[in-house]
């Protein structure tokens, strides 16, 4: 597979495709903090939604930043981290103030770790399957020229969540960055991709990453030496205005679903040569 046009990077071959998860291939069906409130209700944790929705990315911050990589660096692990995160949220957003029972939280808590394994709480994003499906067929074509590669900051639970989305079979490897030890943007993650793919030989001019997050994704991969696009609701416009200049329009797509339809017609060029 050759680079996108106008990409400035020669007629070099793409043989590793990696994409991020959340918001690229996979979504919330709904706000966290909103199917808490309904998982909450069956466990008798009753909570005011607005409150849970803003509640839960404050404490997810918080987290992120006084225990990144889910736990593993400050060796809490990833399964008190979110139940830290859980208990946080409710404890923020109860209806009255009456002291909610730790052990009915923490029985919450792991059914919420469990549920979201599942497609109760995921969706696909707008052309994933086409899209894979598309690579999928290129590969057989072509004779496998290529792999495909998964490369999230997420914990252990992601192959479970992409069998679970009846996605993970059209991946060569799938890397998380609890088990990895390194996140995104850090290149470390984005040379294990590669190496994880076992192809001999393969160099960073080689590769290409997909996904969400500008300065994970876009810029971590950038950074790696790897070429990069992103699926992003906001216009190019929009992101360099918040995050910088260095973001071409050419590098950001609505969704997969555009991302396939700019290739099928001629946007990206597939590569057959030997």
């Amino acid at each position: 597979m050759k680079c996108p046009n106008n990409y400035n990077c020669s007629s070099s071959n793409l043989t590793l495709i990696t994409f991020d998860v959340v918001d690229t291939l996979i979504q919330f069906r709904t706000a966290p903090g909103k199917k808490y409130g309904e998982l909450g209700a069956m466990f008798g944790v009753l909570a005011d939604n607005n409150k849970l929705v803003a509640n839960f990315k404050t404490n997810w911050n918080h987290m992120n930043r006084a225990h990144p990589n889910f736990g593993l660096n400050t060796k809490i692990g990833y399964k008190e981290w979110w139940r830290r995160v859980v208990i946080g949220t409710f404890r923020e957003s109860s209806l009255s103030d009456i002291h909610i029972p730790t052990d009915k939280l923490n029985k919450l808590c792991d059914h919420l770790l469990e549920e979201y394994k599942t497609s109760s709480c995921w969706g696909l994003c707008y052309g994933t399957i086409d899209f894979l499906n598309y690579l999928k067929l290129q590969r057989q074509i072509d004779g496998e020229p290529f792999k495909l590669g998964v490369v999230s900051n997420f914990d252990p639970r992601l192959d479970i969540l992409l069998r679970n989305m009846k996605i993970s079979h059209y991946f060569d490897f799938v890397i998380n960055s609890y088990d990895a030890g390194i996140e995104k943007p850090n290149i470390d993650i984005f040379k294990k991709a590669m190496k994880a793919s076992e192809i001999e030989g393969l160099k960073p001019k080689e590769c290409l990453h997909i996904g969400h997050s500008v300065l994970p994704d876009y810029f971590g991969a950038q950074k790696a030496g790897m070429y990069a696009l992103l699926v992003h609701e906001k216009s190019p416009e929009t992101l360099r205005a918040q995050y910088g200049p260095n973001i071409e329009d050419y590098h950001v797509f609505n969704s997969l679903f555009d991302l396939h339809k700019k290739l099928a017609n001629g946007y990206i060029k597939w590569d057959r040569t030997p």
